[in-house]
């Protein structure tokens, strides 16, 4: 039978140990346990350390004049400092709740411990956490100005972003072997850390995620890789890649040291490599660098310079610029290991949507090149592969306008400004071709 009043089970010395000062609880500074519920009398033990009291059956707490609860089926109370829950763990607060298997509430830090099979919801982000254990220290006047959080033992965390509405989208799912959290929207993961959702993947070392002010992060450690899933898949690499983000949602990638950024229309190699994202479509790809120079190829042209930038609105590519000792190459022509090439101080690629074989894919279909342009073309000889024909070129500017047709239309027309000079050489089937460095430019820095 439950008892009229569950205090009054309690000997008073225990209602004397649970309380502080009734001073520092209308401060708010200290939790001021008071008794909710008890349906077992408690027991009182005098030990050399202090004395130690005993309860159990739905045993209720709160803290006086706050949100603050606790729930178990026994609490231990102990040397006048320690208060263990045991049993179907509740804690309540203004800002989350946690279930567990057990509890500890230490008193004079302020600080919350649960053990086995955690589960806590923030209240403000939405984010849960679940886990074998967590460390919880509210914000207390004089003690902490900024909830703290540490989990252990490869805690599981979904982390809610926001879409325009401010509705919570799907949540980014972090684990890692240890997690701090500070505040709201910190969070600092170590060991083996792992970020997936159904648009994205991460792997590295270390995570740091900030979704506040800042809004920013960083991954470190063990070559840290982050790919964009689906049909526009994307991915990055460095030795380290920064973050930033809007409503918690991926908005630009840095990778810094040895990057490279893979996506279906290029492979991209820098020092450094910057990426950004709008609604989760990689929309414009910049790299620059010195101990790596920039280089990008796809199967069927390659581009180097000093700093390479590449527009994709929509994830298409649209556009291919190279800025200082620019280089752009063809299609490898397989009988000589050569190809088509372009250089100049600037180069400017453009692409069309068009479609081969029933697929839309990005074709070449203008380059312009400024500044001590040169252009180096191989047409192909059909009675003698080995041995075609070769124009080189020179001006101020060039520009080679494509076909306008399926990917490999070829050739349209050249134009050439500025002081132009050149050379056609047209082998015959009987000849023996010039090799290709004995052509002025040949090779064109490949």
């Amino acid at each position: 039978m439950r008892p009229a009043s569950a205090a009054s089970l309690l000997p008073a010395a225990l209602l004397m140990w649970l309380a502080f000062p009734t001073t520092a609880a209308a401060q708010g500074e200290r939790c001021v346990f008071q008794i909710d519920n008890v349906d077992r009398q408690g027991s009182v033990v005098e030990t050399p350390q202090g004395t130690n009291y005993f309860a159990g059956g739905n045993v209720q707490l709160s803290c006086r004049g706050t949100r603050i609860s606790m729930q178990s089926d026994s609490v231990a109370a102990y040397g006048g400092n320690v208060v263990q829950f045991i049993g179907r763990v509740k804690y309540r607060d203004s800002t989350l709740t946690m279930d567990a298997d057990r509890g500890t509430y230490n008193k004079s830090r302020e600080r919350w411990e649960a053990r086995g099979n955690v589960t806590t919801q923030n209240l403000s982000s939405g984010s849960i956490l679940t886990g074998p254990a967590l460390d919880y220290l509210r914000v207390v006047k004089g003690v902490r100005d900024t909830l703290e959080m540490y989990a252990t033992g490869r805690p599981k965390i979904q982390y809610f972003p926001t879409d325009s509405g401010g509705k919570a989208a799907e949540p980014y799912v972090i684990v890692g072997d240890r997690v701090r959290f500070k505040g709201d929207d910190r969070i600092f993961a170590g060991g083996k850390v792992t970020v997936d959702r159904s648009d994205f993947t991460s792997r590295s070392d270390s995570l740091r995620l900030d979704t506040g002010a800042g809004s920013d992060g960083t991954l470190i450690g063990r070559r840290p890789t982050l790919r964009g899933l689906g049909a526009d898949s994307f991915s990055i690499t460095g030795n380290r890649i920064d973050l930033k983000l809007d409503q918690r949602d991926l908005t630009y990638l840095l990778a810094k040291g040895n990057s490279r950024a893979i996506s279906k229309e290029w492979d991209l190699v820098a020092d450094t490599i910057a990426l950004d994202v709008n609604q989760r479509k990689l929309e414009q790809t910049l790299a620059w660098g010195d101990s790596i120079r920039p280089s990008a190829t796809s199967p069927s042209y390659a581009m180097k310079a000093d700093s390479l930038a590449l527009d994709t609105p929509g994830q298409r590519l649209q556009e291919v610029r190279g800025f200082g000792k620019a280089w752009l190459g063809g299609t490898v022509h397989q009988p000589t290991k050569d190809r088509d090439w372009m250089r100049g101080d600037t180069i400017v690629a453009r692409f069309a949507s068009r479609d081969s074989a029933g697929t839309q894919r990005a074709a070449l279909s203008r380059i312009d090149a400024h500044r001590g342009a040169q252009s180096y073309h191989i047409e192909p000889n059909q009675r003698a592969p080995a041995r075609p024909s070769i124009n080189y070129a020179r001006g101020d500017v060039i520009r080679v306008t494509m076909k306008n047709g399926p990917v490999g239309g070829g050739v349209d027309r050249v134009d050439i400004r500025g002081q132009v000079d050149g050379i056609q050489i047209e082998a015959a089937v009987d000849s023996v071709s010039a090799p290709p460095d004995s052509i002025p430019g040949g090779g064109g820095g490949r």
